[in-house]
């Protein structure tokens, strides 16, 4: 198999580049590392295309590694050939594999095994070459009758059913079912024992395979195996055998009971032994579909959430809303340090608002706070009412709201116990909404992505596949960004290029007792040698450090190059003739300039601000018409879900987002991004908010 070429035309990338990324990561190397430090090896490749060369490279080869466990398996049956060999060699199709090594397969014995090992193969073919009625092949019948095998009709029938097998064998005929699949099949749906009316909307559900969207499929899967709903895939029954027949029939001379009988072998073949593994197939196919963009929903919601501008140099007070329990809160200083905790009780059943207004107002004049950080959950909108009237008596703060989700994860975890072993649960869940502001991503890591409140239906999705592609996600965002050696947690630092969790450990624990201070004093880490160290320092920063470099993206491998640069005017360079004076690549020139440029640069401030409040606003407040900013909370197949500081999200339906037909809200938006939307909606007894971008602001 020609992995190389056939890479290049699925992904459409040129096959040089396609060699140097595989070569690089069967060395070792991290997509991140590549992405950023071998641009010139790969064509200026980014983490994404990287991404993609791994995944299909290792289908492909697990594909190469079934090809050689089937012809393994064959020939030790003796029943290779060169010619099956060659036709095994030359499929990429793991499921078309499958068919070629279906009748070579160590199996339970069928009904056509049986009839083989009664001789029943020949009569089969006397009945197909000069039976030219039943009565015909009864009369051939009898010359095959035995002690297991007494009656004529019975002969028949099983060697009917060496045929049937022979038809449900053959690649071409299963194609035939595959491709009606794909074309024209349907997906019905009814109801089976729904109680509750969970999936009412299924009930009368009657859609082409594939026009069904994959959020339908994955409810309709679930239906299934809560047994509130019955599933069936309709196939075009009559138009596929007439197809199937064509193909046995061909250059053949059967007369009437000839093709009769091949008929009723098709049809035997087709119903018993083919319809149900295709129509299997087929739901499988499409549940795998579904799962994998759901997943991408997943990893597309997640990128941007993580990338959300962090709010640098201000104190904050994070407050964990509750009702009995009381309402938790925390300071924190400007790099994420606790400073002090303590319970408030504003809303019922305490009531004490006076009291928590008193409070809180000491705790901002103690510690100079800025920002409140509220969490989303649980008797939210109650303290907000509260903390709109602490701003009105206080000057310089202002508060945003913060998505709660995840956060009791952490609080309970054991990395919330070693970092807060004193602190209650619940103070550390205000420690992480105050965190959430000041540095999404530092904080959100500690968090399993699937607990994070983005995406959809993650419950119905492979759990092994889901995690390891978000943990994809998440090490191209935390490397796109860097690392701040200053206040990063031994969790954030194992996301990094070419770190794992105990070295990630190590780092953190050798800087806390101040073994790091340059760049290059992580080659003295335990455990940590040449070839890590390679892959993790570019990604790695060191604020502090007397050389200027250890603080940019800038890689060690390349500190000769910038230093030559450094004290030129970089906007005036001669890019072309630089890269041949100091022998670099130009798209590493390009890269090191722009870290000269910016030292310490952060690309997430570049992204929007966070929306912060000094008033409120209620759904009472809203009425249709209204123009607000909102910011994307989480996208889903049929619409993106919008906060709009009122407590509760509204939704920008798939139909409402563009002037533009689109098929995916992906097509248009970003989680997190802000955006401007026009309230077309409100249902205040039902809480829920109708929004739209149409032709309001920016498309």
């Amino acid at each position: 198999m020609d992995i190389t070429n056939i890479l290049s035309k699925e992904l459409n990338i040129k096959e040089n580049n396609i060699d140097n990324v595989i070569k690089l990561l069967d060395e070792g190397s991290t997509v991140a590392f590549i992405a950023r430090y071998r641009k010139e090896v790969t064509g200026n490749l980014n983490d994404a295309e990287i991404r993609d060369i791994e995944k299909n490279l290792s289908k492909l080869r697990n594909i190469e590694k079934r090809q050689e466990e089937i012809i393994k398996s064959i020939d030790a049956k003796g029943k290779l050939t060169e010619e099956l060999k060659n036709q095994i060699l030359e499929t990429n199709s793991l499921t078309i594999l499958e068919d070629i090594y279906a009748p070579y397969k160590s199996k339970r014995k069928t009904r056509a095994d049986i009839a083989r090992e009664l001789g029943l193969d020949e009569l089969l073919k006397a009945i197909l070459t000069s039976a030219e009625s039943k009565e015909e092949a009864l009369d051939l019948a009898k010359d095959y009758l035995s002690e297991d095998l007494e009656d004529p009709n019975e002969a028949v029938v099983r060697a009917m059913d060496i045929l049937a097998e022979d038809i449900a064998n053959t690649i071409e005929a299963r194609n035939i079912i595959r491709r009606d699949g794909f074309v024209r099949s349907r997906l019905k749906v009814s109801e089976k024992d729904d109680e509750d009316k969970l999936y009412a909307n299924y009930y009368d559900f009657n859609k082409k395979l594939r026009e069904t969207k994959p959020f339908q499929i994955l409810a309709i899967n679930r239906g299934e195996r809560d047994k509130a709903l019955s599933v069936k895939v309709e196939f075009s029954d009559e138009y596929n055998k007439k197809l199937i027949g064509d193909i046995f029939k061909k250059d053949k001379d059967y007369k009437g009971y000839q093709r009769e009988f091949v008929d009723a072998a098709v049809d035997d073949a087709y119903k018993r032994l083919m319809l149900p593994s295709i129509s299997n197939e087929m739901r499988s196919y499409l549940t795998e579909n579904a799962e994998d963009e759901s997943i991408q929903v997943f990893g597309k919601n997640l990128k941007p959430y993580l990338l959300q501008r962090p709010i640098k140099g201000q104190n904050l007070i994070g407050l964990d809303p509750g009702f009995r329990t009381g309402c938790k809160v925390a300071v924190v200083d400007k790099n994420g340090k606790y400073l002090d905790s303590t319970v408030i009780y504003p809303v019922e059943p305490h009531k004490k608002e006076r009291e928590a207004i008193d409070t809180l107002k000491g705790l901002i004049e103690k510690y100079d706070v800025s920002l409140i950080a509220l969490g989303n959950a649980t008797a939210s909108r109650q303290t907000e009412i509260v903390v709109n009237k602490l701003l009105k008596e206080v000057d310089g703060v202002s508060y945003a709201v913060v998505n709660e989700a995840g956060a009791s994860v952490y609080s309970a975890s054991e990395l919330g116990e070693e970092e807060f072993p004193d602190l209650d649960v619940t103070i550390r869940g205000a420690i992480s909404m105050a965190r959430r502001l000041q540095d999404p991503m530092a904080e959100l890591v500690k968090i399993e992505p699937k607990h994070i409140g983005i995406g959809q239906y993650q419950h119905d999705l492979n759990e092994k596949k889901l995690d390891e592609e978000l943990s994809k996600v998440v090490e191209d965002a935390v490397n796109e960004v860097g690392v701040n050696i200053n206040n990063a947690s031994y969790k954030l630092l194992s996301y990094v290029s070419g770190l794992n969790q105990n070295l990630a450990a190590r780092i953190e624990e050798d800087f806390k007792e101040g073994k790091l201070i340059y760049r290059k004093d992580l080659k003295n880490v335990k455990g940590l040698g040449d070839k890590t160290y390679k892959l993790a320092a570019g990604f790695l920063r060191f604020p502090d450090s007397p050389e200027l470099l250890d603080n940019t993206a800038v890689h060690p491998e390349s500190y000769k190059v910038a230093k030559k640069l450094i004290g030129k005017d970089l906007d005036k360079i001669d890019l072309e003739a630089t890269s041949k004076d100091l022998e670099v690549g130009l798209p590493t020139l390009i890269d090191i300039i722009e870290e000269l440029k910016k030292p310490g640069r952060d690309p997430r401030d570049e992204n929007p601000e966070v929306i912060t409040q000094q008033e409120i606003m209620d759904i009472k407040d809203l009425k249709e018409g209204m123009v607000l900013k909102g910011k994307v909370r989480n996208i889903t197949d049929f619409g993106a879900f919008v906060d709009i500081g009122v407590g509760i999200d509204g939704l920008i339906h798939i139909s409402n987002i563009s002037n533009k037909f689109i098929k995916n809200p992906n097509e248009v938006l970003t989680n997190s991004q802000i955006v401007d939307v026009k309230v077309i909606e409100v249902d205040r007894q039902k809480e829920r908010i109708g929004l739209s971008m149409k032709d309001v602001g920016e498309k």
